[in-house]
């Protein structure tokens, strides 16, 4: 099993950059697949940005070229660099460890960090 933690969110003003964090607790971070993801109020969730456990990386369109995600496995960690930040950014982010053993996905979830993005 694996305890997310997440923190770094808060208040910015459009243009600006946060750097949100991840630790997870538990063992064998590194076989997990990291994942941001947020939900906006009234909206789904979606996957902002995932990185594979072989270091691939992948984004959704909309955050390409302004948002990096990077893991120090040392450190069990996680980190999402957003910058150029918009107001449609705003929302709560979670992250995500993934493991998919034998066909059967296993995914964890942190309690999710506030993003708001006003001026």
């Amino acid at each position: 099993q694996v305890q997310l933690v997440e923190s770094g969110g808060g208040l910015v003003q459009p243009g600006g950059s946060l750097r949100l964090s991840c630790a997870a607790s538990g063992s064998r971070f590194s076989i997990y697949d990291m994942g941001w993801y947020r939900q906006a109020p009234g909206k789904q969730r979606e996957l902002v940005a995932a990185t594979i456990s072989g270091g691939s990386t992948n984004y959704a369109d909309s955050v390409k070229g302004r948002f990096t995600i990077s893991r120090d496995n040392a450190k069990n960690t996680v980190y999402l660099q957003m910058n150029s930040l918009k107001p449609e950014d705003t929302a709560v982010y979670y992250c995500n460890a993934r493991r998919v053993v034998f066909g059967l996905t296993a995914d964890y979830w942190g309690q999710g960090t506030q993003v708001t993005v006003s001026s």
